[in-house]
């Protein structure tokens, strides 16, 4: 590495250190999209994931340096001379292998599936496994049907984000910090109100497919052209029978209440069902609008890609690799500051260490 390497953070620009998986990745993720020097190292081969690694690469690594090394000597070394050192390994001993209690650096995290403490804390995991121990995947899927897990690295971004936002946290703070984040603890915070549920009413959630089940009507619906997800809460149930022509709806005591529409849900879901079949979801989006309700037509990726309000929020950006001509469209942060413009991304080929 270049002497530039070894040396503290200037200018507000932090000097970050990235070990890990997917969680780390996308904790580095976000700070090279907001402009800190990023370096990514690579120890081995990358875990499965769900898509290409190519596309995996391209999404979490662009504007990252990146270093291939198993020499955790240098690792250490790195990690002495940056501000925020983000760690990611299966297990707590496998952190410790690393030496993570002595790194100096300001802001040290540790991500592992159970956290660093607890009688678990050496358990291997997965993000599927995470979600069927954090009760999540019991709600997922069709009633009196398997349940289902949730596609894609949700556990791993989101440990991430939250990596991203503690370890930003303690840098605007001026704080030393090192933050111990598990993974399973991540899928308990993000578990709403299933546990507050079970604590106040001593009632599990069920497995209800799209039914939102607490508030009636909340589910999918097909139409001419596609399908529809609604979720009326009770303040919208007014203006939502002037959107489907049926204010008679208001004077049907069955649905009077949100409790009523509960317990008549299937004769509801059915009227709603038989009026948007003959809508397009153009004509339904056109009349959600006029009447102020939240619906949302399922989009392909193509119509996603096209969406004329997230390109007027300026959220795609391209990334660009270091032997490539052809750009790679990507989203870029779920924020903006004083409207600043998206920037374009280099992914940036690897060095062997």
């Amino acid at each position: 590495m270049s002497e530039a390497n070894t040396t503290k953070s200037s200018n507000g620009i932090d000097r970050v250190l990235e070990v890990g998986s997917y969680a780390a990745g996308y904790c580095g993720r976000l700070f090279a999209q907001n402009g800190h020097d990023v370096v990514q190292v690579i120890t081995g081969e990358p875990e499965p994931a769900w898509v290409s690694q190519r596309s995996m690469n391209t999404y979490l690594h662009a504007d990252k340096r990146r270093v291939a090394t198993n020499n955790k000597n240098l690792i250490q070394e790195l990690a002495q001379n940056c501000d925020v050192a983000v760690l990611e390994a299966p297990t707590a001993d496998a952190i410790d292998e690393y030496g993570f209690d002595d790194w100096t650096c300001p802001v040290k995290v540790a991500i592992t599936p159970f956290g660093r403490t607890g009688p678990q804390r050496n358990w291997l995991a997965t993000s599927s496994t995470l979600l069927a121990m954090g009760g999540q995947t019991n709600l997922m899927g069709d009633p009196n049907r398997e349940p289902l897990t949730m596609p894609g690295h949700f556990v791993d971004f989101q440990s991430g984000g939250l990596a991203y936002s503690a370890a930003m946290a303690a840098r605007f703070a001026r704080q030393e910090s090192a933050v111990d984040i598990g993974k399973l603890e991540v899928v308990m915070m993000l578990s709403q109100f299933t546990t507050v549920l079970w604590t106040c009413a001593k009632v599990v959630r069920s497995r209800h497919a799209n039914d939102f089940w607490t508030v009636v009507p909340s589910n999918l619906f097909r139409c001419v052209d596609g399908w529809i997800y609604m979720n009326i809460v009770p303040h919208f149930w007014d203006p939502f029978t002037t959107f489907l022509d049926l204010p008679e709806l208001l004077l049907d005591d069955r649905f009077a209440t949100n409790g009523g529409r509960m317990k008549h849900r299937d004769e509801l879901h059915k009227i709603i069902a038989d009026v948007l079949i003959n809508w397009s979801r153009r004509e339904i989006m056109r009349r959600a609008e006029d009447n102020r309700i939240p619906l949302g037509a399922v989009l392909s990726f193509g119509e996603v890609l096209s969406d004329p309000h997230l390109k007027a929020r300026y959220l795609w950006q391209q990334v660009k690799g270091p032997e490539e001509t052809q750009e790679v469209t990507s989203p870029g942060l779920a924020w903006r500051i004083h409207g600043e413009p998206r920037r374009d991304s280099l992914l940036h080929d690897i060095e062997v260490l």
